[in-house]
């Protein structure tokens, strides 16, 4: 009797993910970052929603802070941070991954992917979030020839091999493991100052990130504040009508 082995990019896997998380899978019409909004507070933290979709690997995990939510924020560049390390364990070697403030996932100068962060409606800044959510997009494949003014890349198109959706979401979940603890022992502040290493940094110009989040960014001209909450609700790295990172 025949026997069926999955190839490595065969989406009927599911990921093996560290003690204490639990999967939840859609179709590919699905909206993982949506779906774990409306589940986070049955579902609880480490709750993570996967779509099986071959052009995008799309997923979202529920976290459970215990700080006020203006504090609570700062699990975004946690979360950043484990995107990018799941990234650059399977990229090809010498390739910069880096960041663009504060959402957008860069893969050798172009737009790979991005994150998102939402809690709760109502809740205050000084409350703290029942729950977070962070939601992520990689693009697995542009699913077409590159075009004239194009800024985004796939990992198809890029040189990665023998790398999915699962590889990655396994990736994430054990750097995102690695990030709490690092947290837990050295404070948000280290995992800020983490992330601004892999910032795309403007040459001439000093950047720090604030106990909110905020990106506070000097040069010879003075000071330049930057709100987190405005940017997250923007998400300039995603386009709306296509569901995917931009191209």
């Amino acid at each position: 009797m025949p026997v069926n082995i999955p190839r490595p990019d065969d989406l009927r896997r599911e990921p093996v993910l560290p003690p204490g998380f639990s999967l939840v899978t859609l179709r590919e019409a699905g909206d993982a970052f949506a779906h774990a909004q409306a589940i986070a507070a049955e579902a609880g933290a480490a709750t993570l929603v996967w779509v099986r979709r071959f052009d995008i690997v799309e997923f979202a995990v529920v976290l459970e802070p215990d700080a006020v939510l203006g504090e609570a924020r700062l699990a975004h560049y946690l979360a950043m941070n484990a995107l990018a390390d799941a990234l650059a364990v399977h990229c090809p070697p010498e390739r910069p991954v880096l960041f663009r403030w504060p959402d957008a996932l860069i893969y050798d100068h172009g737009l790979i992917g991005g994150g998102r962060l939402a809690w709760p409606r109502g809740c205050g800044e000084g409350d703290v979030p029942d729950w977070l959510v962070f939601g992520a997009m990689l693009r697995a494949t542009t699913m077409a020839p590159f075009a004239l003014g194009q800024t985004g890349v796939g990992m198809t198109e890029e040189g990665f091999e023998e790398v999915d959706a699962v590889d990655l979401i396994e990736s994430f979940a054990r750097h995102l493991m690695l990030g709490v603890t690092h947290w837990q022992s050295d404070g948000p502040k280290a995992v800020a100052r983490r992330w601004l290493d892999r910032l795309d940094k403007v040459v001439g110009t000093r950047h720090g990130i604030e106990a909110n989040g905020d990106l506070i960014a000097t040069s010879q001209s003075g000071a330049e504040r930057r709100s987190l909450v405005e940017a997250l609700d923007r998400a300039d790295w995603l386009d709306r009508d296509s569901g995917g990172p931009k191209l």
